[in-house]
């Protein structure tokens, strides 16, 4: 059984080390609590009705298709809004250069300006368990600031595929905030 064990999490890892994709932003370490600012970006969304935590949303298989069909690289991470359930793919730089690709009813394509938010890094299941016990330990820690208060509504930030384990996931939770000017 040990070794089974062992075997399981050498596979893990090389999996992740095999499905390496480019990152649009630098990740927030499991634990850290922190302010960035995430870069300008082209990207694919879909939307669901339901919550992002609903079984069977569907959000990333329509995503996964488009990328796949249109032959554009998977880039990390992937972002989950959840109240309407949303996901975003990133375009690596020369998909969001390509003239040739077009929405879909499934999937729309925008380009965001640069963005700053608070960040907690997480590490574990992307449960909405998980989700809420950081975004409320985001919270607190973005209401003791005086220099930035939240302007959006918070999501997830998802780093790894379905198939790393989920003690080697990591996560993120964003909350979008605005500088506040010095008095």
């Amino acid at each position: 059984m040990k070794m089974f064990l062992w075997v399981t999490l050498a596979l893990a890892v090389a999996s992740a080390r095999l499905s390496a994709v480019s990152e649009a932003y630098p990740r927030t370490a499991p634990g850290d609590l922190e302010l960035k600012t995430l870069p300008a970006a082209r990207w694919m969304l879909t939307e669901s009705a339901n919550d992002y935590f609903a079984a069977d949303n569907g959000l990333f298989m329509k995503l996964f298709r488009y990328i796949d069909s249109n032959k554009i690289p998977m880039t990390a991470p992937v972002e989950a809004g959840i109240k309407p359930g949303t996901m975003v793919f990133y375009m690596d730089e020369a998909s969001a250069k390509r003239a040739d690709l077009a929405e879909t009813p499934q999937v729309k394509l925008s380009s965001v300006p640069e963005r700053r938010v608070a960040a907690i890094g997480i590490r574990g299941s992307y449960s909405r368990e998980n989700y809420e016990e950081a975004l409320t330990e985001l919270r607190a820690w973005l209401a003791k600031r005086t220099d930035v208060k939240a302007a959006g509504e918070p999501y997830a930030v998802y780093w790894n595929s379905p198939f790393v384990p989920f003690f080697l996931k990591q996560s993120e939770v964003h909350i979008p905030v605005q500088l506040l000017s010095a008095k």
